[in-house]
This record gives structure tokens, C-alpha cells and sequence, in this order.
């Protein structure tokens, strides 16, 4: 048995790369009929996942968000991915330390130095997951953690000379720096950081930058963009689905664009998800909810259509805010989401 700083006992991984994640083949010990997929074939036979907890609140601006990954997990998110086939190895919930002070109340970018510790153990553990050839599954707390969970993917397949793309479905660009915030929250930064802006704390995590390249990034879902976001992205060129594009477009196209996007690098990509992407009619539990996003089947669609493609390779969920939610309704949405994106379909 291993310990991690997770502080939970592991046994260690018999899995000699992340090879061995897209090609080993065995039988599933738990083939519930629940949540077959669409082939009849259990999706996750002879394959493992690690989930690792991030409670983290630092980077937003109202309590509940950190309590996200037990909200998962009470909606039993862990046995149902073993009911898709997948072998679980859940490492539990980081341990976050307590800020010895409160930030000022005008500071450009609040708690930096603990969110940015939180970032460097997370970018190795992801990391870690990778070379043991476990697929990280990635819950939060707070957006800010996708620097970390990002930045350890990226990583990994530096060190094999492949780049990685990525697809962000989020309400907000996530592209503001500590010059531009207008709140000063790490939250609205972690694009901006994976893409070489913003402090070196985050940036340098890893010790490259940028992390990504823009043009195998795909952001789906905004509809409340900064001013000094927009110039950013334009400069960028990174692409951006908006809510109106998806509207006029529908979901199935914009998103197949997004996955061509992000496919072009040639190690595939990660993605990682804000709750506030979705209608908060559908998902309540955010802190950050802006009307008219993602219907409950606009989200469920284009992350079917990610594992139809089999180019993810890490997946996160962030933002359910449990203070705000209603009898976890969003955290049972965001253990369905995470179910379609490992392969369960309808029929």
C-alpha cells in the first residue's frame, strides 16, 4: 500500500503506461446492466480511472463550492463508473491548507500563493495518474484547479515530445489576469494562466509555458466575456462556440468542430467542465450562473460525442456549489455528464 497527499492508501498500480489504459483488455467485475453502453459492451472493460478530489474555494468568492467533490460522490459516482466497467481508484480529497490570512479586499489575485500550491501537488498526482496509465478524473471545488489538473497532463506528454488540445465548456472565458480582474478571483484566470498569462506562480507550474497551444483549444458555452477577455481571445485566435453560434449552429455541429479543433494536437485532449456552461435552470448549484446556457441534453450530446471520438484524456468538473444547490441536483447532473463522457449512451 502506497500513501499519497491525498492522505489516502492506495494499493500501487500494476499499469506500466498510459498505453496500457487505451489497450489492456480484461473482464469487468461489476457489469450492472444500468449503464451499458450503446454497443452492448461495457465501455470501461479493461480500463481504470483515478478520481481525485480538489476542494478547493479559494479562487471564487462564496462558500460551498469546496464541498463539489463529496457532492459527487454522495450521488455515487464512484459505483456507477464501475457499472460502466471501469476499474476506480478513488485517491479521495485533497488536503487544503487553511490561509494563515485573508487577502485584502482589493487584492489582484486573492490566495494566490495557496491556490498555486494546490496547483503544483495536483499537476504532479495528475501526472502520476498518466504514467500509471489511470485516466484522471478531476473534481472540484473551483475553476483555479484546472491550472494544476492541466498542467499535469500537458506535462506528461511533453515529456513524450506530443502536445495536448483541450476543450473548456464554460459560461466565462476564464481568461482574465490579475491586471484585467475586475474581482481579483483565481477562478476567472486559468485559461489565461495554461496559456502563458497571469502570474508565474501558475504559469510556471511544471516549469514550461504556455501549457497549450490556442489553436488546438476549444471554449464552448460563454455568454459573459470580459472586455479585456475578448481583446485576449482575439489576439489568441483560440476559438470560441458561444451560446449564440450554438444556437444558430446547433450542438452537434459546434461541437464536432470543437473536437476537430482540439484533436489536432497529436496526443489528443483534455476537458474539463463548469457546471455554469449549463442552464442554471438545469444546474442551480453554481455560483456563478448566467441564463440561457447548455440544455440538459446540449450537454449530454457533446460529451457523448467526446467518447465517441476516444481522444479524451483527462476529464474535470468544477464549480457545484452545494450551498446553493437543490437536493444535489446539480452533482447528480454532473456524475451523468461524467457517465456520458466515459461512454455511457442511451441504447
Amino acid at each position: 500500500m502506497i500513501r499519497n497527499l491525498f492522505g489516502v492508501s492506495t494499493s500501487e498500480s500494476s499499469f506500466a503506461g498510459f498505453s496500457s489504459f487505451m489497450s489492456k483488455q480484461g473482464k469487468s467485475s461489476n457489469p450492472a446492466s444500468d449503464e451499458l453502453s450503446g454497443s452492448g459492451e461495457l465501455p470501461g472493460v479493461g480500463k481504470t480511472v483515478r478520481i481525485l478530489g480538489v476542494p478547493l474555494g479559494y479562487g471564487c468568492g462564496l462558500a460551498g463550492v469546496d464541498l463539489g467533490p463529496p457532492a459527487l460522490r454522495v450521488a455515487r459516482l464512484d459505483q456507477r463508473i464501475e457499472q460502466l466497467g471501469y476499474e476506480v481508484h478513488d485517491s479521495g480529497d485533497m488536503r487544503i491548507v487553511r490561509p494563515s490570512s485573508v487577502p485584502e479586499p482589493h487584492a489582484k489575485a486573492r490566495y494566490l500563493n495557496e491556490i498555486s500550491e494546490v496547483c503544483v501537488d495536483l499537476a504532479r498526482e495528475t501526472k502520476q495518474a498518466l504514467t500509471e496509465g489511470e485516466f484522471p478524473i478531476v473534481l472540484g471545488g473551483d475553476h483555479s484547479i484546472a491550472v494544476g489538473s492541466i498542467s499535469g497532463v500537458a506535462s506528461f506528454f511533453k515529456d513524450k515530445k506530443q502536445s495536448i488540445g483541450l476543450i473548456w465548456f464554460d459560461a466565462h472565458a476564464d481568461m482574465n489576469t490579475p491586471e484585467t480582474s475586475f474581482s481579483g478571483n483565481i477562478h476567472g484566470m486559468p485559461l489565461a494562466a495554461l496559456l502563458g498569462h497571469g502570474p508565474p506562480e501558475l504559469t510556471g507550474i511544471e516549469g514550461f509555458s504556455p501549457k497549450l497551444d490556442p489553436a488546438l483549444c476549444a471554449h464552448l458555452g460563454a455568454r459573459d466575456l470580459d472586455p479585456a477577455e475578448k481583446q485576449l481571445i482575439r489576439k489568441l485566435g483560440i476559438r470560441f462556440f458561444t451560446m449564440r453560434e450554438i444556437d444558430e449552429r446547433g450542438m452537434s455541429a459546434c461541437m464536432d468542430e470543437a473536437i476537430s479543433i482540439a484533436s489536432r494536437g497529436d496526443a489528443g485532449y483534455a476537458v474539463t467542465f463548469d457546471v455554469d456552461a449549463l442552464d442554471p435552470t438545469d444546474a442551480p448549484g453554481s455560483g456563478t450562473v448566467v441564463r440561457g446556457g447548455l440544455t440538459y441534453r446540449e450537454a449530454h450530446l457533446g460529451l457523448e460525442k467526446v467518447a465517441e471520438n476516444g481522444g479524451m484524456r483527462s476529464l474535470e468538473v468544477v464549480e457545484i456549489n452545494t450551498a446553493l444547490d437543490v437536493n444535489n441536483r446539480t452533482a447528480e447532473l454532473g456524475v451523468e455528464l461524467i457517465l456520458s463522457a466515459l461512454g455511457k449512451t442511451i441504447l
